[in-house]
């Protein structure tokens, strides 16, 4: 509650523009010394004031935007303090919403989404059940099947089970040779999900299956170690 945003943005600010100055400066004089050469990074709370993960998430993107931001961290807030204003002492630490906004940061990082894509008219937050990427896709059935052989990299990125690694192998590998199912699991994919949004060699595993059956059915062969987690607060001296 002690908190100020403008106390928080001035240093942004600031290490905005040295970072960008002294970058400047040394594409004509090596002698400049680096400033703040790891780049500025900052941490958001979760869960100790009423933010929906669209409001995070929009204020994250506006830091990498605005001030050039290497990193945002998302922690869930432990309750410690009385204060009536957040949380009481003994509610739970929002673990897998933290979880699942570091899986979001990470698809507008590096995956090419957007926020809005994230969410929509109807929600505010992430479905906790499944990751952002698959939520993504079971709201955008008709884009499904990608042709695994053919699709761009941009599309690629956005199957589910699919990652950066993933998709470079398979951009590698059929400029030699089509890609096939029994491919998928030398080359990274996690076929349990992958299969359902992908055409390999003219073959799909895609069926009449409307959103909430296939969440069902790919959470029922998902192991997923977060959601077992029940500890109702971290320690403060592990």
């Amino acid at each position: 509650p002690g908190k100020n945003l403008i106390d928080i943005t001035t240093p942004m600010t600031y290490l905005r523009n040295e970072i960008i100055a002294k970058k400047e400066e040394r594409a004509t004089s090596l002698k400049v010394k680096k400033f703040a050469p790891a780049g500025q990074s900052t941490q958001l709370i979760i869960g100790a004031t009423p933010e929906t993960d669209k409001d995070i998430l929009f204020t994250a993107n506006h830091y990498y935007k605005t001030y050039q931001m290497k990193r945002v961290y998302y922690s869930g807030y432990v309750p410690i303090s009385s204060d009536n204003r957040l949380p009481a002492i003994g509610t739970c630490v929002p673990m897998l919403r933290e979880n699942r906004l570091y899986q979001a940061d990470w698809l507008l990082r590096f995956y090419g989404f957007s926020v809005s894509e994230l969410f929509d008219n109807s929600t505010s937050d992430l479905d906790y059940d499944i990751d952002p990427k698959l939520s993504w896709a079971l709201k955008n059935l008709h884009l499904f099947p990608i042709d695994i052989n053919r699709a761009p990299k941009e599309l690629l990125l956005r199957i589910p089970g699919v990652g950066q690694k993933s998709v470079n192998k398979i951009l590698m590998t059929r400029r030699h040779q089509s890609i096939s199912f029994e491919n998928l699991q030398n080359l990274g994919i996690a076929a349990n999900r992958a299969k359902y949004f992908i055409n390999c060699q003219g073959n799909s595993e895609t069926k009449d299956r409307d959103a909430m059956q296939l969440k069902t059915l790919i959470l029922s062969n998902t192991t997923n170690n977060i959601l077992k987690q029940t500890t109702p607060q971290l320690s403060l001296f592990l």
